[in-house]
């Protein structure tokens, strides 16, 4: 069977979860169930990263324990992600002893690779972002002056210390290489000439240790010093698998990593390096992903406007929300969250094409024939023409899904759903159930149903509660999807003369 591997960052637990959080999860969620309908053996990996001095600041300014702290934050995530319907296989903690194992194997690797060396660091660093600068990338960056952060805007403090340092600089050619002859390693594209930039500006060895905190694992044979955050927390996809018990796990390399663009440096350059350096094969693909704004603003605690997952629900159903992140922006564009936008998708795509096919063909389908689907008569071009967009679109949402466009999916699924509804005008099925011969109502009937069914069954990983509530209809209470294989329930013509389907049950009631 073949495999496939999507994660999330794991995600820092100083700081609750909020919409950027849940953006990234639902689309990795997405994909995951994608892809175990296309009958593949999916592991879909979420976590959280608990080490590093802002963690450590964190916990210290609430007076507790960093475990402590991660602990508590963890268990909003942990209860958060059943609630939007996530179905990952696996959470990592970079705590758990099975992760600090793989952290000390990979730098064991790096080392015996001769990749890593000690000597003195002084750089500019950013706490925040966990970021060492020199003063030439500050001065090009126009941040010289009051000395702040060119990702982030915050203070940046001069630091000397004794440290590890990673050979990045020998793998700038390689990377450079291997960018090249892949153009869909780094997504979208975007992002990847963004990094083709950076890189073949010129890469510096990078410091991987730190004796300025203790909160992380400690260096193999020198515990005065911590791994750098960043080459404990990348490991995670590894050691989540079983590494270094299994030297390449089973489901490496990952088939994608679903991030923010804040991160993509760390995953498109410093990542694929250390696993050149540890012998071990690169991600597929590196897919950063743009970030929201709310109501057209930055989302802030001072403004008060960071949507709260928690408060999102009290309002929507977790399947909007899902709908609507991932329909509403192109995946790897910035978007705005707008609560208008919002009710306007759901209301006209949702509401008035989706639910309204529904409705109006399982009433239709009771009136007339008692909830029992006929025999299709000889079938007419315009029936023809409904069957060839249904298999067209199954095909191409399997194509955007490859490509993580899951606007341009759902797109294409709703142009089938108004391709339903025209057809029913076309048909006029009230004027046929008239006719003395109205053998033609038991063929617009089916084609109907059957449509609606297999656009059901496209939406499944966007929407699964909402879908298997449409898909019960459709079966006359059962779902009609045991199997949950594409290959299994994603052909025309599948239901059969005599299928009784349920009376009509509203799945998307407008909202006023």
């Amino acid at each position: 069977m073949q495999q496939y591997y999507v994660t999330t960052p794991i995600y820092y637990v100083n700081d609750e979860p909020h919409l950027g959080h849940i953006y990234t999860t639902i689309a990795a969620d997405v994909l995951a169930r994608h892809q175990r309908l296309n009958g593949k053996d999916v592991f879909f990996l979420t976590g959280v990263d608990e080490h590093g001095q802002k963690v450590q600041q964190a916990a210290e300014a609430r007076g507790i324990a960093p475990i402590e702290l991660a602990d508590q934050v963890v268990e909003r995530y942990q209860s958060l992600w059943p609630e939007l319907e996530i179905t990952h296989d696996d959470f990592i903690r970079t705590s758990s002893e099975r992760h600090k194992k793989g952290v000390l194997a990979m730098w064991r690797r790096l080392e015996n690779a001769g990749a890593i060396y000690k000597d003195f660091y002084e750089d500019w660093y950013c706490v925040p972002c966990e970021t060492y600068w020199t003063e030439t990338q500050l001065k090009d960056a126009e941040c010289w002056e009051d000395r702040h952060c060119p990702d982030c805007g915050r203070d940046v403090e001069k630091v000397q210390e004794e440290s590890y340092f990673f050979r990045l600089s020998a793998f700038q050619d390689q990377l450079v290489a291997h960018i090249k002859a892949n153009p869909d390693f780094i997504a979208p594209a975007s992002r990847r000439n963004e990094v083709l930039s950076f890189v073949e500006g010129g890469l510096n060895d990078l410091s991987v240790s730190r004796t300025t905190f203790s909160w992380g694992v400690p260096v193999p044979d020198d515990e005065g010093h911590v791994v750098y955050v960043w080459i404990d927390a990348l490991t995670n996809y590894l050691s989540a698998l079983g590494f270094p018990d299994q030297e390449v796990p089973k489901y490496w390399p990952a088939d994608v990593h679903l991030i923010g663009k804040d991160i993509l440096r760390f995953h498109a350059v410093y990542w694929p390096c250390m696993l050149m350096a540890a012998g071990l094969p690169l991600p597929r693909r590196v897919f950063a992903h743009g970030w929201w704004t709310v109501e057209g603003e930055k989302m802030s605690k001072s403004k008060g406007n960071a949507l709260r997952p928690a408060e999102l629900l009290k309002q929507y159903d977790a399947d909007v929300i899902r709908y609507f992140l991932l329909r509403e922006v192109p995946f790897g564009q910035d978007g705005d969250f707008s609560f208008d936008a919002l009710k306007q998708r759901y209301n006209t795509e949702l509401a008035n094409d989706v639910g309204n096919l529904l409705n109006r063909s399982l009433a239709m389908l009771n009136k007339y024939r008692s909830g029992v689907l006929g025999a299709v008569d000889v079938e007419q071009e315009m029936d023809r023409a409904l069957i060839a967009d249904v298999e067209g679109m199954q095909r191409d949402v399997d194509a955007a899904m490859h490509k993580q466009a899951f606007h341009v999916a759902l797109e294409r699924i709703n142009e089938v759903v108004r391709h339903g509804n025209r057809y029913v005008e076309d048909n006029a099925p009230w004027a046929l159930a008239k006719a003395e011969d109205d053998s033609r109502l038991d063929t617009v009937l089916y084609h109907l149903v059957e449509t609606l069914r297999l656009v059901a069954v496209q939406l499944l990983p966007f929407m699964p509660v909402k879908m298997k509530h449409m898909l019960e209809q459709i079966h006359n209470g059962e779902t009609g999807t045991e199997s949950m294989l594409f290959a299994d329930i994603g052909g025309w013509g599948l239901l059969k003369p005599g299928h009784r389907c349920s009376k009509p049950s509203p799945v998307f009631p407008r909202m006023e």
